[in-house]
């Protein structure tokens, strides 16, 4: 059970629920995790303006969901991975065997590879990687823009499985369970 209440969205405040709207156009639902962020509407606020902003970006949308994958298999976030899981399959943006890799900090895809490698070392590392490993990511083909907004897709995949760690946010999707880091 969610340390906090998963609020309904008439609960949440007048601004979170505007937000809420347009999360549910988007997804089609408002999963748990958006319902828990929408107490704060500055969290929820600064979330969706931090995803949108990234969506702009150098970095692909797959590329996108490969590091979400990996890092929130890094961090044992069960939310993170079953909501994500869910979206990508359902999406059909990636297969088992794409997800199965980007879960063990890799890619099948050569370039995706270098960043989903990048991503996970960041996440594990808290942002502790070698000059060897950012000439890595240009070697591959990222551009300096392209890299600092990888860290960046780290860095809110990081507030999103903190999130729902910190307060055991109600699985809300076909449940699948981080493998436990010894």
């Amino acid at each position: 059970m969610s340390r906090i209440p998963v609020p309904a969205i008439e609960q949440v405040p007048a601004v979170s629920q505007t937000l809420l709207a347009g999360v549910k156009s988007r997804l089609g639902t408002v999963p748990n995790m958006y319902r828990i962020i929408a107490h704060s509407p500055v969290a929820l606020e600064a979330f969706l303006g931090f995803y949108r902003a990234l969506d702009k970006g150098d970095v692909d949308q797959l590329t996108r969901e490969r590091i979400a994958l990996a890092v929130a298999e890094a961090n044992g976030s069960d939310y993170c991975l079953s909501a994500q899981t869910h979206r990508v399959r359902k999406g059909a943006m990636l297969d088992d065997a794409e997800i199965t890799a980007n879960r063990s900090g890799a890619s099948n895809d050569i370039k995706a590879d270098a960043a989903v490698r990048f991503a996970t070392k960041v996440a594990r590392e808290r942002g502790q990687v070698s000059e060897a490993d950012v000439e890595t990511m240009k070697r591959a083909g990222y551009s300096d823009a392209a890299i600092v907004e990888v860290i960046a897709n780290v860095a809110i995949n990081v507030f999103a499985n903190m999130i729902n760690e910190a307060l055991k946010t109600d699985i809300d999707f076909p449940r699948i369970a981080a493998r436990k880091v010894a």
